[in-house]
């Protein structure tokens, strides 16, 4: 790839979240979170596997910060636990928890990768839904907004990027519609609050943000896919574009133009939740930046509809996009990744385009990219994810064919730089740079680690 050429300034970084890596869910003070009580509900995760030890970083976080330091990375995006800083939500400041985050801020630091601070990443606490229902109360907008103001006033000094939201629609969706991740409400009406509440706490958190740290970027990131209808009858092409509505715009046109999609709004006037005289105007203050979150399309039919005014895909095709049919699929040259999604980087370059041409070409940092398969350490000492590896090549290269066409793209983060504790999944998928052995917590760089991490240097030395 010698000849991918980035803009000048690009940063190559990788993710994490604080449930999935971190451990410690009960250490120093720390309080539960929606996903601490949903994994203890039989059933609901694969194996009955829970974030309690995950990769066990809140202990020591210094040898993966050495590990991001080998790797070359210029940018780590990680999250902040919010009960971990206020057990309670509210209140009373956990200064153990706190110091955790100002440490790890300050090894990054030092190690020369610039800190990406996710401040909510689906580990509400828990506390704040058994009192007011976490994010389907409206209060819980402004505790959000209080919570970005404690972890600024310690961290804003030295982070110069914020992240308010990861995946809103995942959050209210699986969440509070579907039932599928924690909280597990099955509640339309709880739903839509909660979509309403995470913008609005969204915009709240920025205006602190920025009156605490000027200089600071804040965005937020989206799960973004493009839709397209399974085949070209009527029918599946009117699903698409409600479909679209449902995922990408119910979320991008109240950030940039301060408005909800009109036709679904309109079908949805059953479930809306009130929407008070300022609240758009707060949702819409300008973005520094917006995060994309990309890992396949998807394809509707409207036969995929279920009794929620014909919106919601069973299957949810929304979220997984075209999944590997029973038997399908050359595996030399893999067409599905380990979660059964289709690997189609073209996806990547239309979404960007679109936020060029729809949406006033915003700063854009593709903050998740990156794909699971099942992972194995061989008796080398090594493991060879060459899909991996190919994944990355191939959407790398299509972030900078986005750049040269024009779109404002500043950043790629891989998802993840760790085998983490993957919500539902369990530690059943794999998708880290980094092999974590989770009896053992041996960490081991992949192979497409091992080429991320030349294509930085090279991408340096050009």
């Amino acid at each position: 790839m010698s000849d991918v050429v980035f803009p000048p300034g690009f940063l190559f970084g990788a993710a994490t979240s604080a449930y999935q890596i971190e451990g410690g869910h009960d250490a120093d003070g720390k309080g539960p979170s929606v996903w601490d009580r949903f994994v203890r509900r039989p059933g609901r995760v694969h194996k009955g596997h829970t974030g309690d030890v995950a990769a066990n970083t809140y202990p020591d976080f210094r040898p993966d910060v050495a590990i991001m330091r080998r790797l070359g990375l210029d940018a780590y995006r990680f999250s902040v636990s919010w009960p971990r800083v206020l057990p309670s939500g509210r209140g009373a400041v956990n200064q153990a928890g706190l110091d955790y985050y100002d440490r790890l801020v300050d090894a990054l630091l030092a190690a020369g990768i610039a800190p990406f601070v996710t401040l909510f990443h689906w580990d509400l606490p828990q506390a704040l839904q058994d009192e007011i229902g976490g994010f389907a109360g409206r209060d819980c907008a402004a505790l959000f907004a209080d919570y970005a103001e404690v972890v600024a006033r310690r961290l804003g000094d030295r982070v110069g990027h914020w992240i308010t939201l990861n995946e809103p629609w995942v959050y209210a969706t699986l969440g509070h519609l579907r039932g599928l991740h924690a909280p597990g409400r099955r509640n339309p009406w709880a739903f839509l609050r909660v979509v309403h509440h995470q913008l609005l706490g969204h915009g709240l958190a920025a205006a602190r943000l920025r009156a605490l740290s000027p200089a600071a970027r804040v965005g937020l990131s989206l799960n973004l896919s493009p839709i397209y209808p399974a085949t070209d009858s009527d029918a599946d092409r009117a699903a698409a574009r409600l479909a679209d509505e449902a995922t990408n715009r119910l979320f991008l046109d109240p950030l940039c133009h301060g408005r909800y999609p009109a036709a679904l709004w309109s079908r949805l006037r059953p479930f809306r939740p009130p929407v008070r005289p300022d609240d758009m105007a707060t949702i819409a203050a300008p973005l520094d930046f917006v995060g994309v979150n990309y890992y396949t399309r998807a394809r509707v039919r409207r036969a995929w509809y279920v009794p929620f005014l014909g919106l919601w895909p069973d299957g949810l095709p929304l979220l997984t996009g075209e999944v590997k049919p029973e038997g399908e699929g050359d595996e030399s040259v893999p067409r599905y990744s380990g979660m059964g999604w289709e690997v189609y980087p073209a996806g990547l370059f239309e979404l960007l385009w679109r936020l060029k041409t729809e949406y006033g070409n915003p700063p854009v940092y593709v903050t998740e990219n990156g794909a699971a398969y099942p992972d194995t350490l061989t008796a080398d000492g090594r493991v060879h994810d060459e899909a991996r590896r190919a994944y990355l090549e191939q959407h790398l290269a299509v972030v900078a064919a986005a750049a040269r066409a024009g779109v404002d793209a500043r950043g790629y983060f891989v998802w993840s730089l760790l085998d983490n504790f993957e919500w539902t999944y369990g530690y059943d998928k794999r998708f880290g740079l980094v092999y974590v052995d989770f009896a053992t917590q041996r960490r081991v760089i992949k192979d497409s680690g091992l080429w991320y991490s030349e294509f930085i240097r090279n991408r340096r030395a050009g």
